[in-house]
């Protein structure tokens, strides 16, 4: 019986945090976490609140975003890979991979204008789901975080395709490229 007790006891004692036994001994059992001064998450879910207050008024249809792409002083940005790019995009897009975002690349994508209109879309807003728009998980649509780039680097003029078309709209003008590629 004692040696069931003991066992327990053990047992008991390892279930407790190292946190809480160094409170009791004035030391500290659980090190400190390095922090990167060049990542500050805080400010990424801040500024995600306040894109996700102005994408509300920013989503537009289909026929509004085809005839605002044809515009000379709008961009058309395409931020999926390069590959998936090649692959088929809309008529008149301009591709700058999301990775590939720093300021000096969105800078020379865009121009010197902060102010200038930019139409994003991704692999979300097709309904067909094949390469080279497969699909990704609905919270982590590359609209998103396209959107939250662009902001934080000083873009704030984003407007988005908001809805779920099919490839083979003619309004949307898609433009096929390698159709034997693996994506």
């Amino acid at each position: 019986m004692r040696a069931f007790l003991m066992g327990l006891w053990a047992l008991a004692i390892a279930a407790v945090p190292a946190a809480a036994l160094a409170e009791d001994t004035g030391t500290t059992a659980v090190a400190a976490q390095p922090t990167n001064p060049q990542i500050d998450f805080p400010a990424f879910v801040t500024l995600a609140a306040n894109v996700q207050a102005v994408r509300a008024d920013r989503l537009i249809d289909l026929a509004t975003f085809r005839e605002m792409a044809d515009r000379p002083d709008i961009l058309l940005l395409d931020a999926r890979s390069a590959e998936a790019f090649a692959h088929g995009h809309m008529d008149g897009a301009v591709n700058l991979p999301l990775p590939d975002f720093t300021a000096q690349s969105l800078a020379a994508t865009i121009g010197p204008e902060a102010n200038r209109p930019i139409l994003i879309y991704c692999n979300n807003n097709f309904v067909n789901d094949v390469a080279p728009v497969v699909r990704k998980a609905v919270s982590l649509a590359l609209n998103i975080q396209t959107m939250i780039n662009l902001h934080g680097y000083g873009y704030p003029n984003v407007y988005e395709l908001g809805e779920a078309v099919d490839l083979a709209n003619p309004v949307l003008r898609w433009v096929t490229g390698q159709p034997d590629a693996r994506i």
